[in-house]
């Protein structure tokens, strides 16, 4: 008899063990989630963007003046070089968002503590603080409601769907991410100002204050980027262009009135917009929704009030709920890989900078919208606020942003691939001649890239245009691994090539010092012959830059140009001197 007690009291002790242990999991996980930043994307595609954040609190700031609160949107980044515009000068444009800034009021957008403005006549519009800013304030609240989003894949929105897409919705459905917000933008910019979802809230002073034309060199001519003396751009805005126009008319010809309503030249503006102001990264599922957990403590009231069962039977099941929510919420979206761009008004104003953002922009679950906060150190009264869009090479900050970034740590250089290389040249270099057998077994390897030939498929990637497998160079970390492997095995004498089983995955490491020396020696002439071969050198870069800067009224484009080929010059230089 005693035993038996015993072991009923030991059971009844481990079921209030269990019934604790849970109750103590959950209220970690909820203290966590109240608590915590929870950070669960990492810096991708569009304007790179973590997306989660828990809680927030806005900035504390004295009465800001009506000067101050207007909100400007900047037409481009390339209004720092460009002068004597009436579209882009400084005051025409503050004159047009006084109504956005009104709408932006009335629709609930918070900030504090910043105003939009540039930091002179001549440069272009950003985010600069009214007072000093500490780390982790909250400048800026947008709600969700009054943001263009898309999820992807496979999201689409059922009024721009039953309003242009009725007759062949999968059109709409099948179309990228940036095609889709182009579709948003339009809509309410050409179709129906009235966002439903927002609780009929009138997008035209947004819409209005957007920029209507981008200096980027989607809208240059052939022998304007040509004059950029660089192979990779050319050809990802040739295949931009090609790309944007089928999807045009992939969407135009479905049947549905989209064609009619929405011109291309309407359909490469929001393309553009979508571009260049949406930021993105994992979806972390919906925001805080308290029904479910609301429901469940009435239902396990009731559950107890009514005897229906034990304290661990209920605790169970609110535990199941309350798991159930946080992986919907968090854990399989991110599994799912799902994806969300955003433009959200105001924040978008931020300008990019390579290194030292002091702004960190998020999604505020339990306030359901969006916000920018301030990083370390701080953001002192006067200066300007830079997030950054991701790590950007000059690349894509011009073909879609429209500008350069002098010195970008993230910058790239891609060479012609190996199979274009002068052999002869780099057997002259290095003092060794190419075996046999050693090319054909790069080809098999993948090693040599191929021919260039853009007409022959057409790809959503457009960025860097390395489909032929060129040779990549970073400021960062240098050339390609692959391609030193590769160049190992190319000037291999018989005995390496021999004692490495004519295997070019054999060559992954350094097989001799002199081998070593002499594929340092093969890569460096090539990056000698690729600066070369450009039609002026860096000092006459150098010079036209300096005079084009100097001069009222130079079109944004030459300065741009002379730019952005000095860039890539130099980081071939740079190169060149870390492979003596």
């Amino acid at each position: 008899m005693v035993s038996v007690q015993t072991s009923r009291a030991e059971r009844s002790s481990m079921r209030k063990r269990n019934l604790s242990l849970k109750c103590e999991v959950l209220l970690v996980i909820i203290q966590s989630l109240i608590a915590a930043d929870i950070q669960l994307s990492d810096a991708f595609l569009s304007n790179d963007i973590s997306l989660t954040r828990l809680s927030s609190r806005l900035v504390s700031t004295p009465a800001i003046s009506k000067t101050h609160d207007v909100a400007i949107r900047r037409v481009s980044l390339l209004e720092a070089v460009k002068t004597g515009s009436a579209e882009t000068s400084t005051s025409s444009r503050l004159k047009r968002t006084f109504a956005f800034t009104d709408w932006a009021k009335e629709n609930d957008i918070k900030y504090a503590g910043i105003q939009v403005s540039s930091g002179d006549q001549n440069s272009g519009l950003g985010l600069y603080a009214t007072q000093t800013l500490s780390p982790q304030s909250i400048v800026i609240q947008v709600p969700t409601k009054l943001t263009l989003s898309v999820e992807s894949p496979s999201d689409y929105n059922k009024v721009m769907e039953q309003g242009l897409f009725a007759s062949n919705p999968k059109a709409y459905r099948n179309a990228p991410w940036w095609a889709a917000l182009s579709i948003q933008l339009n809509y309410f910019d050409k179709v129906n100002s009235i966002n439903e979802r927002a609780g009929g809230v009138s997008m035209k002073p947004w819409m209005e204050s957007l920029p209507r034309v981008y200096d980027t060199p989607f809208h240059w001519s052939d022998s304007a980027l040509a004059e950029l003396q660089y192979r990779p751009m050319v050809e990802a805005v040739t295949l931009q262009k090609r790309l944007w126009k089928i999807q045009y008319d992939s969407l135009a010809s479905s049947g549905s009135v989209f064609g009619s309503l929405i011109t291309y030249e309407d359909f490469v503006w929001g393309c553009e917009t979508a571009r260049s102001r949406a930021f993105s990264g994992a979806y972390s599922g919906s925001a805080f929704n308290p029904i479910p957990y609301a429901t469940v403590a009435a239902l396990v009231a009731v559950y107890l009030g009514l005897g229906l069962g034990t304290v661990e039977q209920a605790a169970n099941g609110a535990a199941l709920v309350v798991c159930g929510s946080i992986l919907k919420d968090f854990v399989f979206p991110k599994l799912l890989k799902v994806q969300k761009y955003v433009i959200c008004p105001l924040i978008d104003m931020a300008n990019h900078v390579g290194v030292g953002a002091s702004g960190n922009v998020a999604f505020e679950y339990f306030a359901d919208g969006f916000s920018l906060s301030v990083l370390e150190p701080g953001v002192s009264q006067g200066s300007e606020m830079f997030i950054q869009y991701g790590p950007r090479n000059n690349d894509q900050l011009l073909q879609y942003y429209g500008f350069v970034e002098t010195n970008n740590v993230h910058d790239v250089y891609i060479l012609p691939p190996l199979r274009e290389w002068d052999i002869a040249a780099l057997e002259e270099a290095c003092g060794r001649k190419v075996g046999p057998g050693r090319l054909e077994k790069l080809d098999r390897a993948g090693l040599l890239g191929r021919s260039s030939d853009i007409d022959s498929s057409i790809s959503g990637n457009t960025e860097a245009a390395n489909d032929i497998g060129g040779v990549v160079l970073t400021r960062a970390s240098g050339i390609d691994p692959a391609v030193i492997q590769a160049l190992r095995a190319l000037v291999s004498s018989d005995q390496e090539w021999e004692d490495a089983g004519e295997a070019i995955g054999n060559f992954a490491a350094e097989v001799s010092p002199e081998n070593e020396r002499a594929a340092r020696l093969a890569v460096r002439r090539a990056m000698e012959l690729e600066l070369e071969s450009k039609p002026t050198n860096m000092d006459e870069d150098k010079g036209l830059l300096k005079v084009l800067e100097s001069r009222n009224g130079v079109d944004v484009e030459e300065i741009l140009t002379v730019r952005y080929r000095l860039e890539k010059k130099k980081l071939l230089q740079e190169a060149i001197g870390n492979m003596r």
